[in-house]
């Protein structure tokens, strides 16, 4: 661990803390997340090596990049890229959101990290501003993958408590355990509205508000709005608890700056019904992202000193093209179109969605897989069970 100096602590938490430091040999600037291990009876945790085992085959210019890690006897280093701060941070600074065009470049990178994962069978589980991590130069990553699944056929019975609960996809917060890629997709849309308001969409303070807030919106469910629901664990108690809501006509009150097609896409994110929810991939193609299409990039106002945006922000384009960059230490790998709004929950056309090393040793991460390329899914194996996550760069349980 000579070899890293570090600049300053970016996050502590029970696990551990997270530092920015420098390579001495190439100066480059890095972030060090040191998880402890003397209170382990088991050894290393099992979020964290599941988010070892998920970012070796994870590798994607939208997904944060894990360049080394180190085994000591009493702590657990990972050595990952430094981006200079979180979406939520960056948010704070937005008080009236995102200006479009950033925003759509943002969604467009977090859909790709997304569809990345789904196509090799991952569900990320904890999608939230906070996670996501952005740079200067305008790439959005995904982070924190302590609470990511591999997923298979059949779709397995997970753990009920994933991510945080404003991002919480209705079925999770009714119970359900058997769940897919939809999970992801609700977070996204989420985290889509939150990017347009400049706050959070749903912000519940328990599960019940959650739904209450949710049913507010979207209408209480009923089986013709969502197959199935009755079998979900809590819907006895979700119908007898909330109102008949009916549901809002559109999305548009709720997300004032968004334009149709931007309503549209909201839209087909945040659906009751879990088989309705438009796929990460699908949702790359759709004409909210018309300018992307056309030229290659949004064109966002540069950004501000200090990554802060004052009112509407604005950051620097974004390249569908963009390389992957290559480490030194490991080197891995406008449309216009007319939308109809009925009632909330009827306008959405079916989407689809795809289903230990000697103390002070490197553990060399390698290439990337060569038989994994990013439209096809992998054969993974599940990683390691737990279900407490290290979110962005915070170190927390």
């Amino acid at each position: 661990m000579e070899r890293y100096q570090k600049l300053e602590k970016i996050g502590e938490g029970t696990y551990g803390v997270v530092f920015k430091a420098k390579d001495r040999v190439t100066n480059e600037i890095l972030a060090l997340k040191k998880i402890r291990l003397e209170a382990e009876d088991e050894g290393i945790p099992s979020t964290a090596i599941r988010e070892i085992s998920l970012l070796k085959e994870l590798q994607h210019p939208n997904i944060v990049r894990l360049y080394d890690v180190v085994h000591t006897e009493r702590k657990l280093t990972l050595v990952f890229e430094y981006l200079d701060q979180d979406l939520k941070k960056y948010l704070d600074t937005c008080e009236s959101g995102l200006d479009l065009p950033v925003l759509q470049s943002f969604l467009y990178q977090l859909l790709h990290g997304v569809a990345f994962c789904h196509d090799h069978r991952v569900l990320h589980r904890d999608l939230k501003p906070q996670n996501l991590l952005i740079n200067r130069e305008g790439e959005l990553k995904l982070a924190d993958f302590g609470l990511a699944r591999a997923f298979g056929i059949p779709v397995r019975s997970y753990t009920h408590e994933v991510v945080t609960l404003w991002y919480r996809a209705p079925d999770v917060l009714m119970g359900s355990r058997k769940y897919s890629t939809p999970v992801d997709i609700w977070s996204i849309g989420c985290i889509f509205a939150e990017m347009a308001n400049g706050r959070p969409l749903f912000a519940g303070s328990s599960e019940s508000d959650q739904l209450d807030r949710i049913f507010r919106a979207l209408g209480t469910p009923t089986e013709g709005m969502y197959p199935g629901i009755v079998e979900l664990p809590e819907f006895q108690k979700v119908k007898n608890q909330f109102p008949r809501y009916s549901p809002l006509e559109s999305w548009a009150p709720l997300v004032p700056t968004l334009p149709p097609v931007g309503i549209d896409l909201l839209g087909k994110m945040l659906t009751f019904d879990p088989a309705k929810r438009v796929s990460a991939r699908d949702a790359l193609s759709h004409p909210f992202f018309g300018d992307i299409h056309a030229h290659g990039h949004a064109h966002p106002a540069q950004i501000e000193p200090g990554m802060t945006a004052g009112g509407r922000g604005g950051i620097p384009p974004y390249s569908i093209h963009h390389p992957p960059h290559q480490h030194h230490i490991h080197q891995q790998p406008s449309q216009q179109q007319h939308f109809q709004h009925g009632p909330m929950h009827s306008v959405h056309p079916q989407g689809s969605h795809h289903p230990t090393q000697a103390h002070g040793a490197s553990l060399a991460l390698g290439p990337p897989h060569a038989g994994h390329p990013a439209q096809q899914p992998s054969s993974m194996a599940p990683a390691a069970v737990g279900d407490v996550g290290l979110a962005g760069w915070e170190a927390r349980g």
